[in-house]
């Protein structure tokens, strides 16, 4: 199998898992599906989990994806890799020293593993539009639009799934307008 093939294979099958678990991705899937456009490419991007980003990403590099930055936040890190044609994939981890303590990361890990996807991002024309017509199919999202009208970002998270009482998806699945 070529690389090309593989990786959307993996990509695949990691969706489908994802999907399997989290509501509000299946009722978004479902409804893509049903007007033919299938969920996987409006896929912005994905997002694991891990103890260790480096070898969690080697999956990916090894099938042509690429580090392109590094974003760090409080008390966790992300990688951002990416491959042209296919949606970016950020990589989190907790800081391995003090700062990341506080990170809720080790144990969602701890609990959910490194090989599925914790969130996959799924870019949207109308924000305001796809909040509404999936509230309507009982989707439940997790505070309001972040970002301003006409801004470069503006995103919504849905509210998570819990899974065994504890959250899966901590912030459910992104729905974002972005422009350029």
């Amino acid at each position: 199998m070529d690389q090309g093939a593989e990786l959307d294979a993996l990509i695949s099958r990691m969706i489908d898992d994802y999907v399997s678990r989290n509501r509000a991705a299946k009722v978004l899937r479902d409804s893509l599906d049903e007007a033919g456009v299938g969920f996987y490419p409006v896929a912005d991007h994905l997002t694991l989990r891990t103890l260790n980003i480096d070898r969690r990403a080697e999956e990916f590099t090894r099938l042509g994806y690429g580090y392109s930055e590094t974003i760090e936040y409080e008390d966790w890190y992300a990688k951002v890799y990416r491959k042209v044609g296919y949606p970016a994939l950020f990589v989190d981890q907790a800081y391995p020293d003090d700062r990341g303590r506080t990170s809720i990361i080790p144990g969602w890990v701890k609990t959910f593993g490194d090989q599925m996807f914790h969130h996959v991002a799924v870019r949207v024309e109308d924000i305001e539009q796809a909040i509404e017509r999936l509230k309507a199919q009982g989707v439940v999202f997790a505070g309001q639009i972040v970002g301003a009208h006409g801004g470069q970002l503006r995103q919504i998270f849905t509210a998570p799934e819990m899974i065994d009482g504890q959250p899966f998806s901590v912030r459910g699945s992104r729905l974002h307008r972005q422009t350029a």
